[in-house]
């Protein structure tokens, strides 16, 4: 069996295993051992790849496997990985491993939420293995259908709405997607869905480029919060149980960012270059809106819900860019926004568990009843802001700079635009900071609150690390990234 499917294996004997399980206890074992065989897997495979690298292979995708599932369409399961795959790999098996212990205390239905959470788990990394078009896309579905149970399901606030909202909303996105890889398909000859050899054959017509480009970018788009695509993302992240907020920002919604690069950019690349300005003017919007929607949020979860559709527009934004630097900010920055934001939603759930509320307005001088979720949200807000040292700076600063690389007045000046969002940030997240966490405690129930507990500690310190070690050595990633978006570039340079 080639060693990548083993991504896929293992969620699945995870799910047999919860089936399985009896009491709260064999459910927890269960969820451990899979997340933590994912952790090792990802960091295995990393090392894996770099050793390839470095010993001189050339190939555009390691570890490679393709087996024939339906010949009349050409339907095989084909998988291998480049940098970005094992970058977006090594990022989901951290917030699977840490969202496991972040639902450490879940209830009710522990089981079933595990279920559905390891189903997510398994679309999420079989995506990101995947090469073939229809495989990429079966992987997709796999991951949103689990997000309305996870929502209507163990959310709170307008759960059954939020839920709603996000399926249809990102179904439809899934029905421009399936046009959009048909289109590539039969526009390829009808021959392949293989990822690599549509982009190797390059014989898709302009006309039908122009086409099929915006419908799979819009596809994609939607799960990456595109503008003004975007509106489930506040609402669902508002609703969803803690974990679910982690994986959902933290994860699925990189395959929206993954998939705009990984198909619409590299099969369509005249489409790109002709077309790339319509996105780019919605991105900018993307990232300006969502910062200044940020700062006039009471609630913590959508102030956090409507600062990653800034983030997720930078990340957009720097692939639209078309070259090498802007292209290996836009992985840098799934990377940093995937951990701060699950370290901020698993901190916003903690809070929320002891104080029972999320109104900024009710919440003042944490700081001196829960000092070490109070000292986390400060670090998980100044990578949010970019400061040097933590993982925010690195991707933003990679971003800004590839994108000013382009001297033409039009992306210069929506690269200004964008770079506006940094101030904006800075704003929202030192004011918050400042107002829930110091000054006077004046609710008398806060003053009996507690502090984490162990499991929360282990999540969130976990996540920190990663931050904070992202931030201080980014050269092995930015590395290991920049050799892999070269061949998708230089597909887009005209």
């Amino acid at each position: 069996m080639n060693f990548l499917s083993l991504f896929v294996l293992i969620p699945l004997l995870m799910l047999g295993g919860l089936y399985l399980a009896k009491g709260i206890k064999a459910i927890r074992g269960v969820m451990v051992a899979g997340s933590t065989a994912l952790l090792i897997l990802s960091i295995v495979l990393t090392f894996l790849y770099l050793g390839e690298r470095q010993a001189g292979a050339t190939a555009e995708m390691l570890f490679r496997a393709d087996t024939v599932w339906y010949a009349p369409l050409h339907i095989s399961y084909s998988v291998g990985v480049d940098g970005i795959s094992v970058a977006m790999l090594l990022l989901s098996a951290v917030i699977v491993f840490t969202g496991t212990f972040a639902s450490w205390k879940l209830q009710p239905l522990t089981k079933e939420y595990f279920l559905w959470f390891a189903l997510l788990s398994m679309g999420v990394f079989g995506f990101f293995i995947s090469i073939d078009l229809f495989t990429m896309f079966m992987f997709y579905e796999i991951a949103l259908i689990p997000m309305y149970l996870l929502i209507g399901v163990w959310g709170s606030g307008r759960k059954e709405y939020a839920a709603m909202k996000l399926t249809l909303m990102l179904m439809g996105g899934s029905a421009f997607l399936l046009i959009g890889i048909l289109g590539i398909f039969f526009g390829a000859g009808g021959t392949t869905m293989n990822i690599l050899e549509i982009a190797r054959l390059h014989n898709i017509p302009f006309a039908q480029q122009c086409i099929w480009f915006p419908l799979t970018f819009l596809g994609f788009g939607v799960l990456g919060a595109l503008f003004p695509f975007h509106t489930w993302s506040p609402d669902g992240h508002a609703s969803a149980p803690t974990a679910v907020s982690m994986l959902h920002a933290g994860v699925l919604m990189k395959l929206g960012g993954y998939g705009c690069f990984r198909i619409a950019m590299y099969l369509m690349p005249e489409a790109a270059n002709e077309l790339s300005w319509i996105f780019l003017i919605l991105t900018g919007i993307s990232v300006v809106y969502g910062a200044f929607s940020a700062c006039v949020q009471t609630d913590l979860k959508y102030i956090n819900a409507y600062s990653s559709v800034s983030h997720c527009g930078l990340v957009l934004f720097a692939i639209l860019m078309m070259n090498q630097t802007a292209a290996t900010g836009a992985v840098l920055q799934m990377l940093s926004h995937g951990l701060m934001t699950a370290l901020f939603f698993a901190l916003i759930g903690m809070i929320y568990g002891r104080t029972h509320t999320r109104d900024v307005r009710e919440l003042n001088g944490l700081m001196k009843v829960m000092p070490f979720l109070s000292v986390c949200y400060v670090i998980a807000g100044l990578a949010n802001l970019g400061l040097p040292g933590l993982s925010g700076f690195v991707a933003e600063m990679t971003i800004f700079v590839g994108s000013f690389q382009n001297f033409d007045v039009f992306h210069r000046t929506l690269t200004i635009i964008a770079c506006s969002s940094i101030v904006i940030t800075a704003v929202y997240i030192l004011r918050l900071v400042g107002k829930i966490l110091y000054g006077t405690c004046t609710n008398k129930h806060h003053l009996a609150l507690t502090d984490a507990t162990w499991d929360e500690r282990f999540a969130v310190i976990c996540l920190i690390i990663c931050v904070a070690g992202l931030g201080m050595a980014p050269f092995w990633v930015s590395h290991m990234i920049g050799e892999s978006v070269l061949p998708v570039v230089s597909h887009l340079i005209p």
